[in-house]
């Protein structure tokens, strides 16, 4: 079934809206992204590389200290977020990764760091295809769906709206990447839990990095008091040493066009 994915428009909102305070809040993605690039190393080198939802340009930075002769294009639809990226990147394209205004086989590597679950990976890895030439490589991170399961658990009988994106399984990903022409596909799953002292430093971390669009089904206005009570009791069953645990079932995937 295809995911339920928030309009595109309040998605861009979102993390234009958090380009100041993503730096700050993105540990995850910083994490993500270092043990998305830790297993990647594609022959020949890269020369031309593409972003494809750069944000604040964490990943274009990555690229660069590990490849610093390569020419980096950075791609990301909220342009406040590009504006930051800007100084990490020798070329920056305002656009939608699902429809990139670059001309076919442009690129040696495309690139992505936790961008697909907000877009429809047919059509996104439809457009990695074509930028690539042949012999390009991909490599993309990307969340699966035990990603906040401790989250959808508090809520279960407080009320019926949906409380997360939905998250494709790794089978999922592995077969769009299949369907839009890749070969020599790998898949890795791991898990990272994010810990903070309470549920709503909890809930404000993933809103300071523009994450918090869930689409159809979410709830429109704030829970009552009693209910709210609730779901912080529910959570807390979940408590560790550490803290309340954010669980983030993380894919790394990586194929040759």
């Amino acid at each position: 079934m295809p995911l339920l994915l928030p309009a595109k428009p309040r998605v861009r909102e979102s993390f234009a809206r958090a380009a100041a305070s993503y730096d700050n809040a993105a540990v995850l993605q910083r994490q993500v992204g270092e043990r998305l690039l830790a297993d990647f190393s594609p022959l020949p080198e890269p020369g031309t590389i593409i972003d494809a939802g750069c944000g604040t340009g964490h990943g274009c930075r990555l690229l660069r200290a590990r490849w610093p002769s390569a020419r980096i294009t950075a791609v990301d639809f909220a342009t406040s977020m590009l504006a930051v990226a800007r100084s990490a990147a020798d070329h920056c394209l305002a656009a939608d990764i699902e429809a990139l205004p670059c001309g076919d086989e442009r690129f040696s590597t495309w690139w992505s760091n936790l961008t697909v679950q907000w877009c429809d990976s047919g059509k996104v890895f439809a457009e990695a295809r074509r930028v690539l030439r042949p012999g390009g490589q991909l490599a993309l991170s990307t969340l699966g769906p035990q990603t906040f399961a401790e989250l959808r658990a508090a809520f279960i009988g407080i009320d019926r709206h949906r409380h997360t994106l939905s998250f494709s399984e790794p089978d999922a990903i592995a077969a769009a990447l299949t369907l839009a022409g890749f070969a020599e596909v790998r898949l890795q799953r791991q898990t990272i839990n994010m810990h903070y002292p309470d549920l709503k430093t909890l809930l404000r971390a993933v809103k300071e990095i523009g994450a918090h669009s869930v689409g159809e089904g979410a709830r429109s206005g704030l829970l009552g008091r009693s209910a709210w009570q609730r779901v912080q009791a529910a959570y807390e069953q979940h408590r560790t040493p550490a803290g309340l645990p954010a669980r983030y079932d993380v894919i790394l995937a990586y194929a040759r066009k």
